[in-house]
């Protein structure tokens, strides 16, 4: 699975650098040149953290920080090394969505089509790669900022911050932060927000299942590397077998995903590490994990 995720993120890599090149000109006329990387990504004892390092700007989703979320995500995402990502960002906005300086007519629809395309690319990945991803939310999200903290499998956000879909305000509707919205808060809720624009709160963030935990400024850090530190302790095999079937089980009837998950717990424990936590826990002792997607047995 993870070949054609890689796959399929350096054909898109591959299509924005065609594109970037076509629309060179183009983009010198809306952008300012970026002295500093859109992203910094550093790894340490299996968590990758990837930081938005925009705030001149908002932290905007252009097509260049879209691709290099991209390229910071899919690097080396099969070794055993990685664990588990943090993605947060730089100054008080999290993320004010796309660029709209980059959906003007001057830029085209071919252009725009690329954008959406990307972005899309970016929420799909951070639900098939297979190991978990947090948000670390300190400060404002909206439209497809909002869509990249409810495409994480975790959130975990400050008492300030503030998620919202305003796209409707200034004519362009949040139709594809709608996709992952929808899919984490109750209907009703997702509708509101697209409506209106209008903020919601971390706490009503946390009540409608937008987020996972609000913790105070000063705990952020320490709060979400804790989660972080504990997926660290589990077997990475086993993590991405239960992440990639929660994803599949989601999307199916109930008889449809007990006969999914039925099977996934079978193959769950032919996993080398599989038997070896069984083990563990029958000799009380802590258990020794390879890492390693090998067979126990057939």
């Amino acid at each position: 699975m993870a070949r054609n995720l890689l796959c399929r993120a350096s054909s898109g890599l591959v299509q924005l650098s065609k594109l970037t090149r076509l629309s060179g000109a183009r983009l010198l006329c809306t952008q300012q040149v970026q002295t500093e990387p859109l992203t910094v990504s550093q790894q340490h004892n299996g968590i990758r953290r990837i930081i938005l390092n925009n705030p001149r700007k908002r932290n905007a989703l252009s097509l260049s920080m879209l691709q290099s979320l991209t390229e910071n995500i899919m690097n080396d995402v099969d070794s055993n090394d990685l664990r588990v990502i943090i993605i947060s960002a730089k100054g008080s906005v999290f993320s004010s969505g796309h660029d709209l300086k980059e959906l003007t007519s001057a830029q085209g629809r071919e252009y725009h089509t690329q954008v959406f395309q990307a972005c899309s690319q970016v929420m799909t990945l951070i639900q098939d790669i297979p190991v978990p991803v947090i948000a670390m939310v300190n400060g404002v999200a909206t439209a497809a900022g909002c869509q990249l903290v409810a495409s994480c499998d975790i959130a975990v956000v400050t008492e300030k911050s503030t998620f919202a879909t305003p796209g409707v305000n200034v004519g362009l509707f949040c139709s594809t932060p709608a996709v992952a919205i929808g899919r984490a808060v109750p209907r009703k809720v997702a509708m509101e927000m697209l409506f209106t624009g209008t903020p919601i709160s971390a706490h009503d963030a946390l009540l409608h299942g937008l987020v996972s935990k609000v913790v105070p400024e000063e705990r952020l850090e320490e709060e979400t590397l804790a989660i972080a530190q504990r997926v660290c302790q589990a077997s990475r095999p086993v993590v991405a077998l239960g992440k990639a079937t929660f994803q599949r089980q989601m999307a199916q009837g109930r008889d449809a995903a007990y006969a999914t998950a039925s099977k996934v717990m079978v193959d769950n424990l032919a996993l080398t590490d599989g038997q070896e936590g069984i083990r563990a826990f029958i000799e009380k002792r802590k258990p020794v994990w390879s890492h390693k997607p090998e067979k126990a047995h057939d």
